[in-house]
């Protein structure tokens, strides 16, 4: 006996994604409905081996469905989570809006499985931030064994993170470098992606951080402890697909950089390859499609009494969006709904 799910916003990157992962970890699905927007209304999207034609959100009804995976903005899922909730039907969200309600659980599984509990509060689940998800993965095994005072993390973010169009941005843009005439102006980003980092992800604030940096800030405090002090740059790249993050941690009690790496070596969801030599560490490029946050570089920071610098990196429509959302959902069917 298996689940009904529903996956919302199915044509676009990480709805794909998540039928990819929901497909390729056997997640054990009775039934399986993908919708979308009544402008992508009948495309088709792969499951496995099967094709799915997309159905109309709009006039779907949630009644009687296990869980609903959403990946679509902020607007529609304030439109439309509340009517699967009301139904009965549980929502992992994908996007922002609900992430730092207090009634609504933010969940790595990795990190924080025992908040699934609190999802009957709402019937809603939250998913994190792409860029915070890699590196609470990587926090949580080592606050535990030295607790974290502060983080100082940098970003490097892919522009898959901003969606199609954005790929499609570098993509043509570059080309566009080589073939007088056809420079294409920036349209998605604020400024010329190709060839160059961008300091600015989502709108600015009046602290000057970015909402990137916030989100960064107020989901490792929810996610893992309200106590650990963090300050991030984030910064979009032009890569298609992974983020990078350099992470410099403080904690309260020493932690040698070997016990650190024999820590990161037995945590879930991680793979350390950190060797001290040419291509002994991961690139974005070699992360895409894996299932697992890397880390390299890890190492000792004398500059501070308890300091360590590391490296993560992490296809951000897997363990960022899409993997994430469908690991919520085996920790709730096992702990919580018990039907797979």
């Amino acid at each position: 006996m298996g689940y009904k799910v529903v996956v919302v916003g199915a044509t676009g990157n990480v709805g794909r994604e998540m039928l990819n992962i929901l497909a390729e970890r056997e997640f054990p699905v009775d039934e399986i409905v993908a919708l979308a927007s009544r402008k992508s209304l009948g495309t088709e999207v792969s499951f496995g081996d099967k094709t799915l034609t997309t159905k109309d959100l709009d006039t779907f009804d949630f009644t009687g469905w296990d869980m609903a995976l959403f990946a679509v903005g902020s607007e529609a899922t304030k439109k439309y989570a509340p009517k699967a909730a009301e139904a009965g039907c549980v929502v992992i969200d994908n996007s922002s809006l609900y992430r730092y309600d207090p009634e609504i659980p933010l969940i790595v599984p990795e990190v924080n499985p025992d908040a699934i509990e609190q999802y009957s509060n709402k019937n809603i689940i939250a998913n994190p931030n792409c860029s915070t998800a890699q590196m609470v993965v990587a926090l949580k095994p080592l606050h535990d064994r030295a607790k974290i005072k502060r983080v100082v993390v940098s970003t490097y973010q892919s522009v898959s993170g901003s969606g199609k169009d954005a790929i499609d941005e570098l993509w043509n843009q570059t080309k566009g470098m080589y073939v007088p005439g056809q420079e294409v102006a920036p349209s998605v980003y604020p400024k010329q992606i190709a060839f160059n980092v961008i300091p600015h992800i989502d709108v600015f604030m009046d602290s000057g951080d970015t909402k990137e940096e916030w989100k960064m800030i107020a989901e490792t405090k929810k996610i893992v402890d309200p106590s650990i002090k963090v300050t991030a740059t984030c910064v979009r790249v032009p890569v298609f697909v992974g983020h990078s993050e350099s992470i410099n941690i403080e904690f309260e009690d020493f932690l040698d950089e070997d016990e650190a790496r024999e820590i990161l070596r037995t945590a879930p969801g991680i793979l350390v390859v950190d060797k001290r030599e040419d291509g002994g560490y991961v690139t974005p490029v070699e992360c895409v499609g894996d299932f697992a946050t890397f880390i390299s570089r890890i190492r000792q920071d004398v500059t501070i009494e308890n300091g360590l610098n590391l490296w993560c990196v992490s296809d951000n429509l897997r363990k960022g969006a899409a993997l994430n959302a469908v690991q919520i959902a085996e920790l709730l069917g096992r702990r919580v709904l018990k039907k797979g």
